[in-house]
């Protein structure tokens, strides 16, 4: 798609958005890991979650829609709570070894669940609409978070990272939910 026509806010916004992309996407794939899948979840998460607030805080200088303000308060406000509650458990999640076999076959799905969100993020359909925009870069953020999410509950993990898991799952549906009805009312395609 030619970019040339969009504003210079749209510019802007899009520079930043995808300097966000790329220092979560460089943060994931180089989070420390250990024999524990649920001390990498955290370790994944937690630059997947520190994204989302800085993606909100993006459109937040751009944006006048009450609606959209309001879905991001509520990202910024979730996930930072799910970020301390996560850091406040990590060391003892990581003494929550996995066996081999398990951790093996959940970075296999993890991988792909990452690799698809990265691609729906880096490809999401650029316009000179900023609110549409960023619509179509958190739904599969948020998608992303829900698979990875699932994804760990198949396995045993530290007890104090099942709520939390649970929790961003509920999230992030709703969010969903609440960004795909404000697509269809934006008329966002």
């Amino acid at each position: 798609m030619n970019t040339n026509c969009f504003s210079p806010a749209v510019h802007q916004y899009l520079y930043n958005y995808n300097c966000i992309l790329d220092a979560m996407i460089n943060k994931i794939d180089s989070a420390k890991q250990c024999e524990s899948i649920s001390y990498n979840f955290i370790s994944r998460m937690l630059p997947h979650h520190e994204a989302a607030i800085k993606m909100c805080e993006n459109v937040l200088k751009y944006t006048t829609d009450k609606t959209l303000i309001c879905i991001c308060k509520n990202i910024i406000a979730e996930q930072t709570k799910s970020i301390a509650d996560m850091l406040k458990i990590q060391e003892e999640c990581g003494n929550c070894k996995s066996p081999a076999k398990c951790l093996a076959e959940y970075e296999c799905v993890l991988r792909k669940i990452l690799d698809d969100m990265f691609c729906s993020m880096r490809t999401a359909e650029q316009t000179d609409c900023i609110n549409c925009n960023f619509l179509r870069e958190m739904i599969p953020h948020h998608e992303g978070a829900v698979y990875m999410s699932e994804n760990l509950l198949k396995y045993e993990i530290c007890s104090g990272l099942v709520p939390i898991a649970k929790s961003i799952i509920i999230d992030q549906k709703n969010g969903i939910k609440e960004m795909k009805k404000l697509s269809c009312t934006l008329k966002c395609k």
